[in-house]
């Protein structure tokens, strides 16, 4: 039987954070006309990012959501530990019992059907387990990536930055760290979180 070894991963671990710019509306005409042809002033498109390592290091949520999936993992890998191991004790017994003649020809064969029988089960169990897990991890990463969203909308609420980026390893060859808003945003998650659980 296979282990079920899952690692939280942020389905939106790519995620690039959009906020508002100030780009017209396509069926603003009137602001179409104004600013035909004409390229916003470098100044006004200011870019921030984040760092989403620490998002997932310091986020009070995601650290309880990763400690409580983790012991969720640890459950479901003793429970199928011991039925792995309750299945290999009955096959045991079994080759042992056969060697030693005590029982019928019928009586073997309905005990290993029964042993097959548990092993299926015990896969059938192993499978469910893994989807409800997997179905939990993406609930757990969609609500990170909402709150994160969420939040980012809540503190560009003045348009200040035209965008927020996900910065996760090098996908961002350079950034200068003025732009840099990981602290303000974790710790704003932080607050917004501890609000919430009160």
């Amino acid at each position: 039987m296979k282990r079920i070894i899952v690692t939280l991963t942020m389905a939106a671990v790519a995620f690039t954070f959009t906020a508002c710019n100030n780009q017209p509306k396509s069926n603003d005409t009137k602001a179409e006309s104004k600013t035909e042809n004409v390229a916003p002033a470098a100044s006004s498109q200011k870019i921030a990012y984040v760092e989403i390592d620490s998002i997932m290091s310091q986020y009070t949520y995601w650290k309880e959501v990763t400690k409580l999936m983790r012991a969720k993992e640890t459950n479901i890998q003793k429970t199928l530990a011991g039925k792995q191991q309750a299945i290999q004790q009955a096959a045991a017994n079994f080759q042992q019992n056969v060697q030693a003649n005590k029982y019928t020809q019928a009586q073997a064969q309905q005990i290993q059907a029964s042993i097959q029988k548990q092993a299926q089960d015990a896969d059938a169990l192993q499978q469910r387990l893994g989807n409800e897990y997997q179905a939990e991890v993406a609930k757990y990463n969609k609500a990170l990536s909402d709150s994160v969203h969420n939040y980012l909308k809540m503190y560009n609420k003045d348009k200040k930055y035209a965008m927020v980026l996900a910065k996760s390893g090098d996908n961002i060859l350079y950034a200068d760290g003025a732009y840099d808003i990981t602290n303000e945003v974790v710790k704003g998650l932080n607050q917004a979180y501890k609000g919430m659980k009160k």
